[in-house]
């Protein structure tokens, strides 16, 4: 049945993708988790939307649209938090909303049918093409690149940044890399998950890693296990069943989640 299910063209992208983005994502979702960002993850995935609809209005690939939109906003939201004059759940708000709005307007001055417009929405294994999975072969050799200088840094100021800035780290500067990166892995996984959804998947298998796990290392290698078993099983249920692949998806990873929450209160 797997080889079967693989023979599709459009199911070996799917994978493909889904696998890559999914080491992304569980990376990078860790530092999420640690640092309490789950918001600004729901935030720049929202903020997305209002580039995919741009894209669709003036007849673009959306997602070439939707990363560069994005980027804008991740950097308007560090600017924003750096004066210290506006907290950072406030500047996510403003912005999340803004981009939401600009999304709805551009949507109601688009002629034609809207329905392209919700697999954005909810996530369609169909829609996922080549061009999917070399940007995910790019953001997987952006992430890799981060390790030997990056991770370390970025894993400090994730438990102490106080301490990380009086040893001289960047915080500010190495904050805003890693939300950027959050931001594009996000937007290159909206076709796959959905915007609505795209946020949980990002977030909980580091968050059910975290349960289970003695150090931020392991945290970071199970929160890629989890986000690479569910993504798999996720997508093969969506074939089978024919469900969205991004509700197929989370709906898994809150299982996972449920389970190391359940040996966690067993164990401890």
């Amino acid at each position: 049945m797997t080889d079967f299910w693989l023979s599709y063209p459009f199911m070996q992208r799917a994978v493909l993708a889904g696998l890559l983005l999914s080491v992304v994502a569980g990376y990078y979702g860790s530092f999420v988790v640690q640092r309490r960002m789950s918001f600004l993850g729901a935030g720049l995935a929202h903020a997305a939307f209002g580039g995919i609809a741009l894209g669709l209005l003036l007849g673009a690939e959306p997602l070439w649209v939707a990363l560069p939109f994005t980027a804008v906003v991740a950097t308007l939201i560090h600017v924003l938090r750096s004066t210290r004059q506006i907290s950072s759940d406030t500047a996510i708000g403003i912005l999340f909303s803004v981009s939401v709005a600009l999304g709805l307007l551009f949507l109601s001055m688009r002629e034609g049918s809207p329905v392209d417009a919700f697999s954005y929405l909810f996530g369609s294994i169909l829609g996922l093409g080549w061009l999917d999975v070399w940007l995910s072969v790019g953001l997987l050799a952006v992430a890799l690149a981060t390790l030997p200088r990056l991770w370390g840094r970025w894993a400090y100021a994730s438990f102490d940044e106080e301490a990380a800035r009086a040893q001289g780290v960047a915080t500010g500067r190495d904050s805003f890399l890693l939300t950027l990166c959050v931001a594009l892995t996000l937007v290159v996984s909206i076709k796959m998950v959905g915007i609505l959804l795209v946020s949980a998947w990002l977030v909980i298998p580091a968050a059910a890693a975290r349960l289970v796990a003695g150090s931020f290392g392991a945290m970071t290698a199970g929160a890629v296990l989890i986000s690479t078993a569910s993504t798999l099983a996720g997508l093969y249920i969506s074939w089978l069943a024919d469900l969205p692949s991004g509700a197929a998806v989370v709906l898994l990873q809150a299982l996972m989640f449920l389970f190391a929450w359940i040996i966690h209160r067993t164990i401890c």
